[in-house]
């Protein structure tokens, strides 16, 4: 099971947290006994590590992090793994396309020009004196009675995108973000071709490429000339095809890898496809 990892802490009481429209700020303190945990997120994540360590994976990377550590994690889904020497204790800073459009608007001079067309699911952020500080001064609001007024709350999110983007050594994190400022739309086929193996609904996929249900299905329609169903389908079972050549995987192995949840619908689909089961398939290469 996948988790929406920010409407999760948006809804559970138990978790520190201040809530804006186009934000989230969380203390997480994840229990020793919770090892992995596949999460989805349609807003880009500010992690800092307090304290603990865990391993973040994405498609092509894999990070481990521990206290003092931080990264951004771009909209998606992700895998993670926690180490059991101590309790993981974490800031999440959930933060949204709109609201870095908006602040990009309102300071035009931050211009991180780059030629890129492609960047990385996870960026490492330098954490300097001056980023930890203003971390421990968000995570003190916490320790406060009452409600905290929102002007304050994105006050402290825009220093916070301030000192990232003033550091030199998050240049590829700032190319990144100040990217998103020059895009209407999320990049549709980026995401497709980076998500379709996970068993996310449709209004999950809609989500992550930045639009409503209907507006995905009429942009990705436009896009690929077929329903988002049928390329999902098709992909999938390509992606197959592909293990059956080039892995010692089993059937159902291959089945959940290729982004299936039934063994039994996937060796129908698959038969319908290319004239055998998977396992004659295999066994005819």
């Amino acid at each position: 099971m996948i988790v929406d990892i920010r409407q999760y802490f948006t809804k559970h009481p138990r978790y520190n947290k201040l809530v804006g429209d186009d934000y989230l700020f969380v203390e997480y303190k994840c229990p020793i006994d919770v090892e992995n945990f596949q999460l989805f997120t349609d807003s880009h994540i500010i992690n800092y590590v307090i304290s603990g360590k865990k391993d973040w994976f994405s498609p092509d990377q894999t990070f481990e992090i521990q206290g003092g550590d931080a990264l951004f994690v771009r909209k998606g889904v992700y895998t993670t793994r926690q180490h059991f020497e101590v309790d993981y204790c974490v800031m999440l800073f959930f933060i949204n396309d709109r609201f870095i459009n908006n602040f990009f608007k309102e300071y035009q001079s931050l211009k991180a020009v780059s030629q890129r067309t492609s960047y990385d699911q996870i960026f490492e952020i330098d954490v300097n004196d001056s980023f930890e500080s203003l971390i421990h001064s968000i995570f003190n609001y916490f320790k406060q009675v009452g409600e905290i007024p929102k002007s304050l709350v994105e006050i402290k999110f825009r220093e916070l995108l301030f000192n990232i983007l003033l550091n030199p050594k998050n240049r590829l994190l700032a190319e990144y973000l100040y990217s998103l400022s020059n895009t209407e739309k999320t990049d549709m086929e980026y995401i497709m071709l980076k998500h379709f193996q996970y068993d996310l609904s449709m209004d999950e996929f809609a989500k992550l490429c930045g639009r409503s249900l209907s507006t995905f299905k009429r942009d990705f329609k436009n896009h690929f000339k077929q329903t988002p169903g049928n390329w999902l389908k098709n992909k999938r079972l390509e992606c197959a095809k592909s293990l059956l050549h080039n892995s010692s995987l089993s059937i159902n192995e291959i089945c959940y890898e290729s982004g299936f949840k039934n063994p039994s619908h996937f060796n129908k689909v698959f038969k319908e496809k290319y004239n055998l089961p998977p396992q004659q398939f295999r066994a005819s290469l």
